[in-house]
């Protein structure tokens, strides 16, 4: 057993409050549970008990053993002063706060149904990725379809954060902001991390300056990539002078990457990052203003025409420089123009519907989601093989959302799901 089972156990009183009473033997009657807390403090607060003839206000803290409140220092820390009741699995001992006064215990290990505790103890022990696998069939498709919805909003509430925090470590500029998220995107799975580095190698405000220009930006992309150390053919070599004179002019020469920071292997041409970079360019050249643009696109076609520029004459017959092919893909597959609005557009919107409190921004990330295919993943199959099937880009992420959040830390506790199921194999919770 965990401690999220008696804590799961409290919130829904799923025990017998018969005559329930402290170690101590005064009676205990719970008025309202309190408030699940997540942070560091006390487990619940703002509980409402009355213990004896006293109705107390504060906060409930729980352990397995009730020896563990010292092995927390709990009894060394003010914050657990408030604690108006001890709820353990097993009262082992006494506690008390820091003036040395006695904290009520309750002992519930005698309290609970012990189907409940054997239906937990088989999902937390499952030998699945999805631990519910075998109770899926068993839970309505109205729960699951609501837990899927719920997963959707937690994810996109979680990429929304984690653009914020990049928002704020670029001094809150929403152009550099998506032009970090832009390159990130552009390295897909293979190349994601040297695509990352590259927009801290060549900062969106030197790019600015250069918008107007496909050359000096591929020159610029290219040479901070580190391609340009060894040109082997007339454009190499004319994009390895101009990186040459606009990296000194920048000082950009230490930021600098070498080609083998790259990932070529097992991969398509198409997927090349020589080709992502010409690319990118040739993106960053038709779109002066990147956020503007992802903020005000109208919609899914929309959006696959932006990510979609025609790259420069001389990658229209290159794959990498100085070996000239004669079917060359000129512009971004319709899959992988897709994953960028998954993955670029998508979290931008839902960070600007939460920096400015504008919802309308959340729905139409959602929006998009639901009218773009999202190839199967890895994750997503698991849930196939149960007989759920994603219909759109939405419920592909609803599902990653689902398991990195709930499936993989086996969280079930938490998740609509398992709750669903913990009752439906308890008769009495």
């Amino acid at each position: 057993m965990k401690e999220d089972f008696l804590h799961y156990i409290w919130q829904h009183q799923y025990f017998d409050k018969a005559d329930l009473r402290t170690v101590e033997g005064k009676p205990v009657q719970v008025l309202r549970v309190g408030v699940y807390n997540t942070d560091a403090g006390p487990d619940f607060k703002e509980a409402l008990l009355k213990v004896g003839e006293v109705e107390w206000s504060g906060s409930v803290e729980i352990h397995l053993r009730a020896s563990d409140w010292r092995r927390h220092q709990h009894q060394l820390d003010f914050k657990y002063n408030q604690v108006l009741l001890h709820v353990v699995w097993e009262a082992d001992a006494q506690v008390y706060r820091t003036d040395g006064s006695l904290i009520p215990t309750v002992e519930l290990k005698n309290r609970v149904n012990p189907a409940l505790l054997h239906t937990y103890e088989q999902l937390r022990r499952a030998p699945f990725a999805i631990p519910c696998a075998g109770f899926w069939p068993l839970v309505p498709d109205i729960t699951k379809t609501m837990m899927l919805g719920r997963a959707l909003t937690e994810r996109l509430e979680q990429k929304g954060g984690e653009v914020l925090q990049v928002y704020r470590q670029l001094g809150t500029d929403w152009e550099a902001t998506a032009y970090q998220l832009l390159c990130r995107g552009f390295g897909f799975k293979i190349n994601q991390e040297p695509f990352e580095r590259l927009a801290r190698a060549l900062p969106v405000q030197v790019v600015r300056k250069h918008q107007t220009n496909q050359f000096q930006l591929e020159a610029l992309l290219f040479g901070q990539a580190g391609f340009l150390a060894e040109p082997v053919d007339d454009y190499s070599t004319s994009l390895a002078r101009e990186h040459a004179y606009l990296s000194k002019k920048y000082q950009l020469q230490e930021q600098a990457m070498q080609r083998h920071h790259w990932n070529f292997l097992r991969m398509r041409p198409a997927n090349f990052p020589t080709v992502r970079l010409a690319q990118l360019a040739a993106l960053l050249v038709s779109q002066r203003s990147l956020f503007s643009t992802i903020m005000h696109t109208k919609d899914a076609k929309a959006y696959e025409a932006v990510w979609q520029a025609p790259v420069s004459a001389y990658w229209q017959k290159h794959y990498t420089f100085g070996a000239e092919s004669k079917a060359v893909q000129v512009q971004l597959g319709k899959s992988s123009a897709q994953n960028l609005t998954v993955n670029v557009a998508v979290p931008l919107l839902a960070a600007y519907a939460r920096h400015t409190q504008e919802l309308t921004y959340l729905d139409k990330a959602v929006e998009l989601l639901e009218k773009l295919k999202e190839a199967s993943n890895r994750v997503t199959r698991q849930y196939e093989e149960l007989g759920w099937k994603a219909a759109s880009a939405a419920d592909n992420q609803a599902a990653l959302g689902l398991y990195q959040r709930y499936c993989q830390p086996v969280n079930c506790l938490r998740c609509a799901i398992g709750n669903k199921i913990m009752k439906q194999n308890t008769p009495t919770a």
